[in-house]
């Protein structure tokens, strides 16, 4: 390579020592990586031999292991909130793993994300105020998707997953919903705890499971370490450095790419209903999220 096509090679792609992010892209860039990291557990509960119980006993003591080593001192700050979001965790996660082994991963993940579904609900009861057209064109929209899953031969257990996988998507709401409430200072705690009610609740099971092999350790340390823990922590760090709208779009990276890495790693395709049903759904809600962001975005500059 010449010196004038370093030149002009080097003014297009610098170095990567040379490239600098600000707070905001570097936020961004985290926030793409916990969404990464969050999408690749339905590939690794479909691949693990073992039971839902025996996966979420290992997963949650890998990621409280982490959780306590990194947080230390302020994973044991407790209150009663911190009980109650950990109580929805806890729900949520086991609902979550349930229904993956019982369905396919794209309607566990799917009718997981329907959480904003029943945050719209509640909220006006909750707060006291008068629903927006959006969010009842949002709700009318959005069941009409929820339908396309139960649309075609299923069978029983495949039903029941459906059943569940909706049952996470309100445990999802409600761990929203009670963290709002809960102080930013607990929210660490609140998860640490969540994963140590997990591991008490399913010890039993994890006991009288098989002793994974070497292969299954990898997988259910990835669960715990990396798709959970350092997950979260990827989140954690982007959220206060971008705006709620950004974080709540690039979440939605993790429905999308859920079903995309068991396809390629496990071979399951998900239906037709529930493809064209996940994407009604994903696609409402993020208009609604532009909708309402933009009408309080306008709302902000005419009181300024």
């Amino acid at each position: 390579m010449t010196e004038i096509t370093k030149h002009y090679y080097f003014s297009i792609f610098p170095p990567m020592s040379q490239i600098r992010l600000s707070d905001h892209q570097s936020g961004l860039l985290a926030i793409v990586i916990a969404a990464l990291f969050w999408s690749t557990g339905g590939l690794f509960i479909k691949l693990l031999s073992q039971d839902a119980y025996t996966i979420l006993c290992y997963r949650a003591a890998f990621a409280a292991l982490l959780f306590g080593l990194w947080y230390r001192k302020k994973v044991f700050r407790f209150s009663f909130m911190t009980l109650v979001v950990a109580l929805f965790y806890a729900g949520l996660v086991t609902a979550f793993v349930v229904a993956t082994k019982l369905t396919t991963a794209a309607n566990a993940i799917f009718l997981q994300y329907t959480a904003p579904i029943y945050l719209i609900l509640l909220e006006p009861v909750i707060f006291k105020f008068r629903q927006p057209r959006i969010n009842i064109v949002t709700l009318v929209v959005c069941f009409l998707g929820m339908t396309l899953f139960f649309i075609g031969d299923l069978q029983l257990d495949s039903m029941k997953g459906i059943l569940i996988a909706l049952s996470s998507g309100v445990f999802l709401a409600g761990f929203m919903l009670s963290q709002r409430h809960n102080k930013q200072e607990n929210h660490e705690a609140a998860l640490f705890w969540g994963n140590i009610l997990v591991v008490a609740l399913f010890l039993p099971a994890a006991i009288q499971a098989p002793i994974p092999t070497p292969t299954e350790w990898s997988m259910l340390a990835f669960l715990g370490l990396i798709q959970i823990g350092v997950g979260y922590m990827f989140f954690t760090y982007g959220l206060k450095r971008v705006l709620a709208i950004e974080s709540a779009l690039i979440a939605m990276l993790e429905p999308v790419l859920n079903p995309v890495w068991v396809l390629i790693g496990y071979g399951e395709m998900p239906s037709t209903g529930a493809a064209l049903g996940g994407f009604i759904i994903i696609a409402m809600l993020v208009v609604r999220t532009i909708i309402v962001e933009r009408a309080r975005n306008a709302t902000d500059r005419r009181f300024d």
